[in-house]
């Protein structure tokens, strides 16, 4: 069948728009996030509710044309979106509910961290998300999702009490603890190869400020922070999360950026910010208090829609003196500014989550690595695609298997059972009940029928 079948098949009954090639809007509908992984669909179809969610599936697996689903086209691989096929689109169905005596919020499909970060700020309460405030919660979701909040609360899949899926059949059913158990367990963590989530039930916390500090440090001392930060972030409080990121500073030497937050009593978190930093021989130290929303939106600007974007990630259980000589080494020869060597300090909350609680990888390893090419012109591609490659294969021998699915690019299909490790089997069964067509195979994928 071809496009034009599905249009026809939709015709009658679909509420929301239907956009093709040369529809007024589809330039700006069909533009991803990531630049470098952009491709045409021959037809969105932008649904108006979980009713036209169901046709849109029906409709496409009917014509057996390639389907991509999209909640904010924030796919680092490039998921949301697919040549040719149809794209089923969730940014219409965008509201969000929340119960401020349960602490819980009810969130559709299409919504971005932005807006539930907002509607639960109205109530005093935050949700563990993201840090890109225009990232799409679904795919997020699905995937784990760290962020700010995740020694403190969790991942984002941990905090997700209900979700609401379309099947690829196009059925509509409640997955929990206490319905279709299977499948709440594989959605938290599986990523969109079990169906279209149109709803989550999330659970909710009290946060309103955090206390921020951020330094940088001299380059002599550049190796020293690396240790003792993991050697620090081992006993440290769940209320504390630091990052650091490495770059080429304007001189091309590398340069070194922490960012610590406080998610707890402002009273006690300049005090243990301080202590982090004695850790890190900071300099340009500043330290504030800040608006929650303030937090998930700051570093929005640095990573725009239209770049270019390509990563490698991995974990590790501590860092050997020859992985941060390495990590500094490839600084240097970074080929854009743009780009990062980011290190998160995971634990807490997230690494009390039994091994078998969900589908999300092993959460052994506390050091979450992330490679990130970011550049603008295609021109440069190949020389930044390689950059990150010659990192990951420099550091891989130090590494802890496994890998965060969110982290992973369109090339990676082979480290996709490397993701889920001891999961995989399950998975597998369970991706043969709901999806044995593998129908949702747009995503890092976990084949149906084997």
């Amino acid at each position: 069948m071809m496009i034009t079948d599905v249009a026809r098949m939709l015709q009658r009954d679909f509420r929301g728009q239907m956009l093709f090639r040369d529809s007024p809007g589809f330039a700006e509908a069909s533009a991803i996030w990531n630049a470098m992984a952009q491709r045409t669909p021959g037809l969105i179809l932008k649904c108006a509710g979980t009713d036209d969610v169901q046709r849109a599936v029906r409709a496409a697996a009917a014509a057996g044309l390639p389907v991509a689903i999209r909640c904010g086209g924030h796919s680092l691989a490039g998921f949301s979106t697919c040549e040719g096929g149809v794209v089923i689109d969730l940014a219409m169905i965008r509201s969000t509910q929340v119960d401020p005596s349960r602490r819980t919020a009810r969130v559709q499909g299409g919504c971005l961290l932005g807006d539930i970060d907002s509607a639960g700020q109205r109530a005093g309460l935050a949700f563990p998300a993201g840090v890109v405030s225009h990232t799409g919660a679904a795919g997020l979701i699905l995937g784990g999702g760290t962020g700010w909040l995740t020694r403190r609360y969790g991942l984002s899949c941990d905090n997700v009490l209900e979700f609401e899926v379309i099947t690829a059949e196009g059925a509509m059913v409640r997955a929990s603890a206490a319905e279709n158990g299977d499948l709440f367990w594989a959605l938290r963590g599986g990523g969109g190869n079990f169906g279209v989530v149109t709803a989550f039930q999330l659970q909710m916390h009290p946060l309103r400020s955090v206390v921020l500090a951020t330094a940088t440090c001299e380059e002599r001392q550049m190796a020293g922070v690396l240790r003792s930060w993991g050697d620090f972030m081992a006993g440290a409080p769940d209320e504390l999360k630091w990052n650091i990121s490495l770059a080429k500073a304007a001189n091309g030497r590398p340069a070194l950026n922490q960012t610590i937050i406080w998610a707890g009593d402002g009273a006690q978190g300049e005090k243990f910010l301080r202590a982090a930093l004695a850790a890190g021989s900071p300099a340009n130290v500043n330290i504030r208090e800040m608006p929650y929303l303030a937090l998930q939106t700051m570093a929005d600007a640095d990573f725009p829609h239209g770049q270019r974007y390509y990563t490698k990630s991995g974990y590790f259980h501590s860092l050997s003196g020859k992985s941060v000589e390495t990590m500094l080494q490839k600084t240097e020869s970074m080929p854009s500014r743009k780009s990062q060597i980011e290190l998160a300090f995971l634990g807490g909350a997230s690494s009390r989550v039994g091994p078998g609680e969900t589908a999300f990888g092993d959460r052994s390893a506390p050091i979450l690595l992330n490679i990130l090419g970011q550049w603008c012109e295609p021109a440069n591609d190949a020389e930044n695609v390689s950059w990150v490659r010659s990192v990951f294969g420099a550091l891989r021998p130090g590494m802890a298997p496994g890998v965060y699915v969110n982290f992973m690019s369109g090339d990676e299909q082979d480290r996709v059972r490397e993701a889920y490790r001891t999961r995989w089997d399950r998975l597998l069964q369970i991706k043969q009940a709901w999806d044995p067509n593998n129908f949702f195979c747009r995503n890092q994928n976990i084949p149906g029928k084997i």
